[in-house]
């Protein structure tokens, strides 16, 4: 049975999704033919409206504005605290635990001359104009434990002065992890990132 060429259309965009492999796209396109028209018009303007996102001039996160509502808040600001982070998705993640109240500064990346991606594919320059402008004291690297993550973050250590206090997030055994069940790597990591009791 050959489908009409606008449900393969729609669907060829579905399967571009990350995680949405072909079936999967063809089960969604179908789902949306029992919306009503005005869902569908609403969910085209939604999607075309995507277009037009900006990103925050400062940190690089996603904005209507010019600056996102966190760098124009001026009590994160004073905090003297930047996070640095791969990418939004990592900057909503640590938005959500409610725990840290300072700015963002997202690089884009991590550092990976095999893939081509070097200190000017990131915005590692922004970064440190950023800490000067801003203050800033303490330096949070919430960077994925990889090799270059670790590379990543041992470049920024070097691009920063001194007088900057660098720290990295933990890494290691999730609340209710079982340690049989674990890698290797997350034990290391977990052993490495050890405190005082």
């Amino acid at each position: 049975m050959k489908l009409p060429e606008k449900l393969l259309n729609a669907q060829e965009m579905f399967s571009k999704v990350p995680g949405i492999g072909e079936k999967t796209a063809l089960r969604n396109v179908i789902n949306l033919t029992k919306w009503t028209k005005d869902d569908l018009l609403a969910f085209s303007a939604a999607i075309n409206d995507m277009t037009t996102i900006n990103n925050c001039e400062e940190c690089g996160a996603f904005s209507d504005e010019e600056l996102c509502s966190i760098c124009t808040d001026v009590h994160r600001v004073s905090s003297e605290q930047m996070c640095v982070v791969e990418g939004i998705t990592d900057c909503l993640a640590i938005e959500r635990s409610g725990e840290y109240r300072g700015l963002y500064h997202i690089l884009g990346g991590v550092l990976n001359p095999l893939m081509g991606v070097g200190p000017e594919s990131l915005r590692l320059q922004k970064l440190a104009t950023r800490i000067v402008e801003k203050n800033v004291t303490n330096v949070i690297l919430a960077i994925s434990p990889s090799v270059e993550g670790d590379v990543t973050c041992n470049y920024i250590k070097e691009l920063l002065p001194e007088s900057v206090e660098v720290t990295r997030i933990g890494f290691g055994i999730p609340m209710g992890g079982n340690l049989e069940y674990l890698d290797s790597m997350t034990i290391s990591k977990a052993l490495e990132n050890k405190k005082r009791m």
